[in-house]
């Protein structure tokens, strides 16, 4: 009998159980809890600035509101914990909503936060008060603007729906519609996990597509 000495446990700790735990995922397609959506058919963001959208993107949405000097620690949190994190996956931004007066204090910001980031997939949209108090009143969620910020952010997928928990044991109902970016927790164990999960959906609805495309071509559909 082969013994099981620290040698073969370490083996199959760096090589063997990440295989396996990979060949559980790619053939278990349909096996796995969508990200539930919360709200249907949010506003778009190009009612503030035409030239973005939520469509066919992956978007993660903060509001700067009118002091970012004093809140700038979520924005931080933020772009260390998720940004750097999603960077390289296609169709991510993060939208960053501010009232429109306030572009020098973005400039600071986008200067801070860039001092070791590629801000490529940062979008900074500037709006008035009551484009972005539609923007956020859109989402449906418990959450409320304090001159025009939130420590919560959103997730809005390719369609344009807002994603997010209906089970969640820290909310009252259960519902969850932001997390909390001033919480390193929430962004690690929440909002990473979400869009970890929001990703593999898409991939297994494309793996789906190709196979369905795959079995028509076989009996000459």
């Amino acid at each position: 009998m082969m013994k099981l000495t620290k040698k073969r446990v370490v083996l199959f700790l760096l090589f063997i159980f990440p295989l396996i735990c990979f060949l559980i995922l790619s053939t278990g397609t349909n096996n796995f809890t969508k990200l539930p959506v919360v709200t249907s058919n949010v506003l778009d963001v190009s009612t503030l600035d035409s030239s973005k959208t939520f469509n066919g993107n992956i978007s993660v949405v903060c509001f700067l509101g009118n002091d970012m000097n004093s809140n700038k620690g979520g924005f931080f949190n933020l772009n260390e914990k998720i940004y750097k994190k999603f960077i390289e996956y296609n169709q991510f931004q993060i939208i960053a909503v501010y009232p429109k007066g306030k572009e020098s204090e973005v400039e600071i910001l986008k200067k801070e936060i860039g001092a070791f980031t590629d801000m490529v997939k940062w979008k900074f949209i500037a709006g008035s008060e009551e484009q972005i108090t539609a923007l956020h009143a859109g989402f449906n969620s418990d959450d409320a603007l304090s001159s025009l910020y939130t420590s919560n952010v959103f997730l809005i997928d390719k369609n344009g729906d807002l994603r997010g928990r209906v089970s969640d044991q820290d909310s009252v109902d259960g519902k969850l519609f932001g997390y909390n970016m001033n919480s390193v927790s929430v962004l690690n164990a929440k909002l990473k996990d979400d869009v970890l999960v929001l990703y593999y959906e898409y991939y297994a609805a494309f793996k789906d597509k190709n196979k369905n495309k795959a079995d028509r071509k076989e009996v000459g559909l």
